[in-house]
């Protein structure tokens, strides 16, 4: 086979540093080695030129006898140390591969064979004499899980305990949450051993790590159970006990009720998101509550005892003799419980507005003609009215 310029088989200028000598050689690599491509001669053969041009120039005295040569040996490298060169009377072969008994190379080493598995090892692993193992799933916490729970506005101030039905995960019984249950080392078939997948964004597509193999290109035989996830689905009847006094964006927590953990790791939690519904006539900020009440005229000249309504039930308020429309009323810890204070409550607040009587009979009109004489004043001197 004709020689061929190493730099130019790694696809490298011939000022490459070593870092991207050996980042040249892994993508090459990874494409053409006898593993990824069983059976195809020609990527052998490719990767047998790829590993002696990487071979030379991930060494730096080898590569100084290269790139001084254009060629390398052991007899070359001998003559460059000594001052000689190939005009110096010395034979001085190339390195390459010829002789070499590729036939007892096996993808697996078998019958005793050198295995390919075992030379792309050596040159990635510093001369590690096996692939490096596949890296183990860890201990994971499963994920949470949140969903919304719609609450009337009583239901809320009260409080509630109901059963919802959750579509969670569980760890997987065979593997324990490994996603495997041990066994050989083969190549991912969901990123086919690059340790990236392509997934695509609008128009766009983009790459991002292998989420089978964590990004190594090698795995072991997935749980047949699970396939691999180290869960399974799981739909379970849960009861949640939603406290007295939420409000909308208020979160329960139920422990333990989200995704399945890994490996004996802890389940997620189940969080609860509540929306409160509106109330006809109570309106809640914070832990208070506002209403509004209408009062007659004569309780409010006159003042009175009325019953107001509140989130507990009814109450009494006290009028005083000339209330005016507007006018604001506190009752205290008759508000929403709260839940930053467990025990405590809010206030309510009730404004009064007066409102006037029907006008349905002769008799109704005349008494106010004498109200209106008997009380001439004008309420609107004040701003310079008559």
């Amino acid at each position: 086979m004709a020689k061929q310029d190493y730099y130019e088989i790694l696809g490298l200028k011939r000022d490459a540093k070593p870092e991207e000598i050996k980042k040249a050689y892994r993508r090459l690599a990874r494409k053409f080695h006898p593993d990824v491509n069983p059976g195809d001669k020609a990527a052998e053969e490719r990767f047998k030129v790829m590993s002696e041009a990487h071979d030379v120039l991930s060494d730096p005295k080898k590569r100084t006898v290269y790139d001084r040569f254009g060629q390398y040996s052991d007899n070359l490298a001998d003559a460059a140390a000594r001052g000689a060169g190939p005009g110096s009377g010395r034979t001085a072969p190339g390195f390459d591969f010829s002789g070499f008994d590729w036939s007892t190379t096996t993808a697996s080493g078998a019958g005793g064979g050198t295995s390919f598995r075992d030379i792309f090892a050596d040159l990635f692993g510093g001369g590690a004499a096996k692939e490096p193992e596949p890296p183990r799933p860890q201990p994971k916490r499963g994920a949470d899980i949140e969903m919304p729970m719609a609450l009337s506005f009583e239901e809320a101030i009260k409080g509630l305990t109901t059963n919802i039905t959750v579509n969670r995960s569980e760890q997987c019984s065979r593997c324990n949450g490994a996603g495997d249950i041990g066994g050989p080392v083969m190549v991912c078939q969901t990123c086919k051993g690059s340790g990236q997948v392509q997934r695509a964004g609008g128009r766009l597509r983009f790459s991002q790590e292998c989420p089978d193999c964590g990004g190594s290109g090698r795995r072991r035989s997935p749980c047949s159970l699970c396939k691999g996830k180290g869960t399974l689905p799981k739909t379970e009847t849960v009861k949640v006990r939603i406290p007295a006094g939420v409000e909308t964006g208020s979160r329960v927590r139920i422990p333990a009720k989200g995704e399945g953990g890994r490996l004996g790791a802890p389940a997620g939690d189940l969080h609860i998101i509540t929306n409160v519904g509106s109330h006809r006539y109570f309106t809640r900020k914070g832990d208070n509550i506002y209403v509004t009440v209408p009062i007659t005229v004569p309780e409010a000249a006159l003042g009175a005892k009325i019953e107001v309504p509140t989130v507990e039930g009814k109450a009494q308020l006290r009028i005083p003799p000339g209330t005016q429309s507007g006018q604001k009323f506190r009752l205290r810890q008759r508000g929403a419980p709260s839940l930053r204070n467990p025990g405590a409550r809010g206030d309510q607040f009730v404004e009064v507005q007066v409102t006037l009587p029907k006008v349905i009979s002769e008799e109704t009109k005349e008494l106010l003609r004498q109200y209106s004489k008997m009380n001439s004043g004008n309420p609107r001197v004040e701003m310079g009215l008559e």
